[in-house]
């Protein structure tokens, strides 16, 4: 089992730093050297999720955590919490945020800059760097130290709406790219890096949130492909990885060859991926957590009991999230006492997670005070550099897929009046669409001369053709499809059966499709003769995509082969 070098990269610790990770593990109980494996999910009181039977100050006592995450909010309620768990905690915490696009990751007012898929369009690094720079700046203002991301993945499937606009490439080249683009803007700050989903989501189209993960790549494919990606990042020096719930069967039985597919678990269980690939045959020296433990990928392997002490027996060295607080904690000391984690294997997963507190100056600023963060900080929450940066991607980023009738511009002098189709996703979800981006997109339309008129879409009822051009100028769609976790794709989803939203109306008049969030909505709408793929519902992106279908300003993005869905009529 490989064991951790704290001279060597990520850590790069001094002998000084070095003493204080082994000191503390020698000074801690055994109940408290447990607890440092797990990152706890906090919730707002406000929050739907929340009602835990613990103060704050009871849990990091009663469980002495190693990290948290928490439920979003605006900047001041965030920073407060953070302060607060940081001063109650004996051991500085990992505090971590999912900042893949910009500060929006961190906090409800931060500032969207643009998603991997944007990045990928615009072809700029620059681009991706922003998006990473004002992650770490915005992150870094409220007390977060750990980013989960960049997203590494590589979507070779077009099918594939998990990391669908996560992922910044459709091959590794591209992937690189722009993940070392956006790490170097993410590091400006003082915030860890944390890349995902080991090892490799986008190549099939299921969610492991839902199911396991299967990555069905060859040795030599996998090798040619994430392994290019993994090998770049190792060597970068990148501070953790987290292991998806997902399994590589081939590479695994390659590996162990005894494995029978009954015998394939996903890489959070997997000790030949984790021991065996990961930290031994690519050398990785960091940290590996899990991805949430809630996930089906994972929940569906084992009984929890042991699935909870098998992932740190696997080489895992954290664990995302509680179900059962107390019951999880005594699942992991019980794995212990039971030697299903070894002496050797809990003292090097502490080594990982004290060395990278340590790495991030977390023992040092907890002494001295500079590890809390105060109202002056967040001043740089949505400032005016962040902000232009946010509308330089949107410029760069936004992809006009196709135009094959020549439709555009569209201006209120020519096509005044407008009837407005607003798609949705997932209602009453994690991540959902609402009336605030429908009514604003209604008023931007209208502030620029255009009488909208929003369609009712719950009917099958066309009416008249005739009547209809004689009292339409032009159709805009707007596709705000966003969804968590509840399928294994999201695919456009009508108000009714042969609903009147459907584009039976592109040749009626002329049409216009905006993709707010997925990229490949052409296999569901490919009569579409003009789409366009926006990436984010954002009023800063709005503004922008209503700019370039007026004709004040170009079209910069240049889309991927994954757009077309592998068919020949989403061309036409």
């Amino acid at each position: 089992m490989p064991k951790v070098d704290l001279k060597a990269k990520p850590y790069n610790l001094s002998d000084e730093d070095i003493k204080w990770v082994k000191d503390t593990i020698s000074g801690m109980t055994v109940e408290e050297k447990i607890g440092q494996l797990f990152i706890n999910l906090f919730f707002f009181g406000d929050d739907e999720f929340s009602g835990n039977e613990f103060t704050n100050k009871e849990l990091l006592e009663k469980y002495h955590i190693g990290g948290a995450r928490y439920m979003g909010a605006n900047s001041d309620k965030v920073q407060n919490l953070i302060n607060e768990l940081q001063k109650d905690s004996k051991i500085p915490l990992l505090v971590a945020a999912n900042c893949d696009a910009g500060g929006n990751g961190a906090v409800n007012d931060g500032t969207y800059v643009a998603a991997a898929a944007m990045c990928e369009a615009s072809g700029d690094e620059q681009v991706s760097f922003d998006a990473g720079y004002v992650s770490g700046r915005e992150a870094h203002a409220v007390g977060v130290n750990w980013n989960f991301d960049p997203c590494v993945d590589i979507l070779k499937n077009w099918r594939n709406t998990i990391v669908n606009t996560r992922a910044y490439g459709t091959n590794a080249e591209t992937v690189i790219k722009h993940t070392n683009s956006y790490i170097k803007g993410l590091t400006e700050s003082n915030v860890g890096v944390c890349i995902k989903h080991w090892p490799g989501d986008g190549t099939e189209e299921r969610d492991q949130h839902l199911v396991m993960g299967v990555n069905e790549l060859s040795v030599d494919e996998w090798e040619k492909s994430f392994g290019e990606v993994y090998r770049n990042h190792i060597e970068n020096g990148v501070h953790s990885i987290m292991a998806g719930h997902i399994a590589l069967p081939e590479y695994q039985k390659a590996l162990a060859p005894e494995l029978g597919d009954r015998d394939i678990l996903p890489a959070t269980l997997a000790p030949e991926l984790i021991n065996g690939l990961l930290k031994g045959k690519l050398g990785f020296n960091g940290l590996v957590l899990t991805d949430a433990s809630h996930m089906l990928g994972m929940t569906a392997a084992m009984r929890r009991e042991e699935y909870v002490p098998q992932s740190i027996a696997a080489g895992c060295d954290m664990f995302l999230f509680f179900n059962d607080i107390d019951e999880d904690y005594n699942f992991m000391l019980n794995g212990y006492k039971n030697g299903i984690i070894t002496e050797e294997r809990l003292q090097d997963a502490l080594e990982r997670i004290l060395g990278f507190k340590a790495t991030l100056g977390l023992h040092k600023a907890k002494e001295d005070g500079s590890i809390f963060r105060n109202e002056e900080d967040l001043k740089v929450i949505g400032c005016e550099d962040h902000i232009e940066r946010a509308k330089q991607a949107a410029d760069k980023g936004i992809t006009l897929v196709k135009n094959t009738l020549d439709q555009l511009p569209i201006r209120p002098e020519t096509h005044k009046r407008i009837r407005l189709y607003y798609l949705e996703g997932e209602k009453g979800g994690i991540y959902k669409a609402d009336d605030k981006t429908l009514n604003y997109i209604v008023s931007e339309l209208e502030s620029r001369g255009f009488e909208v008129t929003v369609n009712e879409g719950n009917t099958r009822v066309k009416g008249a053709t005739l009547k209809y051009r004689e009292e339409v100028d032009a159709a805009l769609v707007f596709a705000n499809v966003v969804g968590y976790g509840a399928e294994n794709n999201y695919r456009i989803r009508w108000k009714a059966a042969m609903a009147n939203e459907i584009p039976w109306y592109v040749h009626e008049v002329p049409t216009v499709f905006v993709s707010l969030n997925f990229t490949t909505h052409l296999t569901d709408v490919p009569m579409v003769k003009a789409y366009i793929n926006a990436y984010k519902d954002t009023d800063i992106t709005i503004k922008a995509v209503i700019d370039k279908i007026m004709g004040e300003s170009e079209f910069h993005g240049t889309p991927n082969e994954n757009v077309w869905c592998n068919k020949w009529d989403t061309r036409l």
